[in-house]
């Protein structure tokens, strides 16, 4: 065993690890604190395929941006983990079931790419073209409209984010734009005649004859 292999299996245990405490952390904060470890280690993982852009874009897109948006929508929510989580073992079933088939469909679906054997050879023409020009090539031609798609998934899910953080809160404080439209010389300042207050001399203590 290699240290390349070492390292495959270094970084793939880190990897089903954080995802797990994704899930299992009770802080909603610590689930993105592992969500961003689970994906650096997933970009360590391209990185010994080869795929140098995927890995760079994992690391400045998802963990460089996504997940600071992440974490930034979180603490603006600030709500109580404690009560979304009630109930959460009843569903543990349900969950783990839908979990198992969405793992079998992925499994079917990207099993054949693992088939190294039957993989064609690249032709002499795109083996001097560089990986992210390549890529850059396969996915504005054949994939655009998945593409677009997600694009606009992206798109909902900043305004919903949005949506979340202009709740009204009872504790905030904000100004009404249209009140200090309306407002009038008399309700910014009002002058009111106060008696004078006057005060007394203090009266001297006259000292004792007697005293030195």
């Amino acid at each position: 065993m290699n240290i390349t292999t070492l390292l495959f299996y270094f970084f793939a245990v880190v990897l089903l690890g954080s995802s797990v405490l994704v899930i299992t952390a009770r802080s909603t904060v610590y689930s993105a604190l592992f969500l961003i470890l689970a994906f650096f280690n997933a970009a360590c993982i391209w990185m010994m395929l080869k795929a140098e852009f995927l890995a760079i874009t994992l690391v400045l897109v998802y963990i460089g941006a996504v997940m600071v948006l992440f974490l930034f929508v979180v603490m603006m929510l600030d709500f109580d983990s404690d009560t979304v989580r009630k109930g959460f073992w009843k569903h543990v079933p349900i969950a783990g079931l839908i979990g198992a088939f969405i793992a079998l469909e992925m499994a079917l679906i990207l099993m054949p790419g693992f088939r190294v054997s039957e993989a064609q050879a690249l032709p002499a023409d795109l083996a001097s073209i560089p990986n992210a020009k390549l890529l850059g090539i396969n996915v504005y031609t054949h994939y655009l409209a998945p593409l677009q798609i997600a694009a606009v998934l992206l798109l909902v899910a900043i305004i919903a984010a949005i949506a979340l953080t202009l709740r009204g809160r009872k504790d905030s404080r904000h100004q009404d734009p249209s009140q200090q439209v309306r407002v009038k010389k008399g309700d910014r300042l009002r002058i009111i005649k106060v008696a004078p207050t006057v005060e007394q001399p203090a009266v001297p203590v006259e000292k004792n004859e007697g005293a030195a």
